[in-house]
């Protein structure tokens, strides 16, 4: 699995790092940072949460 964000796209909601905090933060302007672009085992879950909950669809994973 494979994380990969477009910043131009980011509305800063929060929610990726609300559903998977040890893999999203958040810049000091609100943005989203990846902390594990390559997640595995139960941290999968977590990612594809917060991938249906930004509300921007600024977060795209490819090859799980």
């Amino acid at each position: 699995m494979r994380i990969d964000v477009n910043d131009g796209r980011c509305v800063g909601a929060g929610q990726c790092v609300l559903n998977a905090p040890g893999l999203f933060d958040q810049d000091d302007q609100g943005m989203v940072k990846v902390l594990d672009q390559h997640p595995s085992g139960p941290d999968a879950a977590a990612v594809l949460q917060a991938v249906d909950m930004c509300p921007s669809g600024a977060i795209r994973v490819t090859g799980f």
